[in-house]
């Protein structure tokens, strides 16, 4: 099966159950695939070039009229949506079954993605910290309770000081964050590639949180990372010694 994936999670995930991913995105990280544009500009003419037998679209990383439009067009469409942990199992299944795998890459797939309350991954560990996560900056931007990478924080014990009032990626004042004292401000390196020349901007701004800097695809990418970006996650919140 010819494979277009517009999702940069999904596109590393089919990578590895060998799915024939014939495109993607300028975002997925393979310089090797030919790229289609952007998850939210891509090139509808280059990938119904391609006739792929397959789009593997995301109900938030892409814009519906671009799935419509392919649609229009006759290309048979996949939708994904992971808003939480516990969704990625079941998205993983219908992935898999969407892409003809099976087999020993089926139940890679599935293993690697089980649900949170099996020792696959551990139960939830109790609150015991709390943080803000910055997806934008100027204006600052954070990442909401409603979304896959706040499941994520809270399975490994750490509370969003955000919350459903807030929305899911809201506009906010660091001053109003400090107020919210969190004890973390973890600055991802996507969408906004934070790095170290903002760490002193945040921690003067939240001198009482820890400021760290995280991989992004650890936070936001689901797939057959998950389980491995929830032990890294851990390990980078709560070092050994």
């Amino acid at each position: 099966m010819r494979v277009v994936s517009l999702v940069p999670s999904v596109t590393e995930t089919l990578l590895a159950w060998g799915v024939d991913v014939v495109a993607c995105t300028r975002f997925c990280e393979q310089p090797t695939l030919r790229h289609v544009g952007g998850t939210k500009d891509p090139d509808l003419a280059a990938i119904t070039a391609l006739a792929p037998d397959l789009v593997v679209v995301d109900r938030e990383e892409n814009r519906r009229e671009d799935a419509e439009a392919l649609l229009a067009a006759g290309v048979p469409l996949h939708v994904t949506h992971v808003v939480d942990l516990a969704g990625v199992a079941p998205m993983l299944a219908g992935l898999a079954t969407a892409t003809g795998v099976t087999g020993a890459a089926g139940a890679a797939g599935a293993s690697s993605a089980p649900d949170p309350a099996t020792p696959a991954w551990g139960p939830a560990t109790s609150t015991w910290a709390s943080a803000f996560v910055p997806i934008w900056r100027r204006p600052w931007m954070g990442l909401g309770v409603a979304t896959y990478g706040s499941s994520v924080l809270a399975h490994l014990g750490v509370r969003n000081v955000l919350t459903d009032d807030d929305g899911t990626y809201p506009e906010i004042d660091l001053a109003e964050v400090a107020r919210r004292a969190p004890s973390f401000v973890l600055l991802p390196s996507e969408p906004y590639p934070f790095a170290e020349r903002h760490l002193a901007e945040v921690s003067a701004a939240l001198p009482d949180a820890r400021v760290l800097l995280l991989d992004g695809r650890d936070l936001f990418w689901w797939g057959v990372r998950t389980a491995g970006a929830l032990t890294r996650l851990r390990e980078v919140l709560q070092p050994s010694g």
